[in-house]
Order: C-alpha cells, then structure tokens, then sequence
C-alpha cells in the first residue's frame, strides 16, 4: 500500500475577499476530487490571496501513484487564477 501527499501553498491574484477566495478554491478541490478520487483539505486562514491545500492519494501501485501525483501537480499548475508558491510531493 502506497501513500501520497501533496502540499501546495498558493496565490490567488484575483481574490479581492474571502468570498472571493473561497470560490476559487471550493472550486479546484471539488475537480480534484472528482477528477482523480483524492482526499483534499484546505488550512483555514484568514488570508484573502493565499491559502494551502493537502492532497491525499491511497493507492496499491507505486507507478500509478506517482503518475496520479503528477497529473494532479499539472492540473493545479494550468489553473489561470492560481500560483504555486511552493509544492512538496511525498510517497510513502
């Protein structure tokens, strides 16, 4: 069994509130769940333009998890109102 984790700390340019924030990023987790059936959670912040998201995989294949971790760091980085910070991938 193969666990992993991706954490993102991202900015969001075009967030002018908390609102703001919360739609855009309501929005990547549910297509990230969707898309590839991911456990994704968001650091509660006050901040209006910056946030983390972890994502969590489980999967019996190391291949496919790896290949599941980058197609997940592609999406986010396609995203047009989002920019990674920083992002750290670890496989267990």
């Amino acid at each position: 069994m193969f666990l992993g984790t991706l954490t993102f700390d991202l900015y969001i340019p075009e967030s002018d509130s908390l609102k703001g924030k919360r739609f855009i990023v309501k929005s990547l987790k549910d297509r990230l769940r969707r898309r590839f059936n991911v456990s994704v959670a968001e650091e509660a912040n006050d901040l209006w333009q910056r946030t983390t998201l972890w994502v969590v995989c489980v999967s019996n294949d190391g291949q496919h998890l790896n290949s599941t971790m980058q197609a997940l760091r592609s999406m986010i980085e396609k995203e047009p109102l989002i920019e990674i910070l920083n992002c750290t991938i670890e496989v267990s």
